[in-house]
């Protein structure tokens, strides 16, 4: 650990400390998700269908003769 991240401990300590040590919540009507699932999540995906053929597309029209 280097000396920056020691030194902001105490105060994270400070701020959180009545919720820092509390135990994680399990949900007992949802089942718990997996890191595949969760990752998933975060994917990245085509907002735009279609998007990038259509500037080819346009290139190709706007490079022709």
């Amino acid at each position: 650990m280097n000396k920056k991240t020691k030194k902001r401990e105490p105060e994270a300590r400070r701020i959180y400390g009545d919720i820092i040590d509390m135990p994680h919540h399990q949900s007992k009507t949802h089942p718990h998700m997996s890191l595949y699932d969760r990752a998933a999540q975060f994917a990245p995906f085509a907002a735009l269908t279609g998007y990038e053929d259509m500037i080819n597309e346009e290139i190709n029209q706007t490079n022709r003769p």
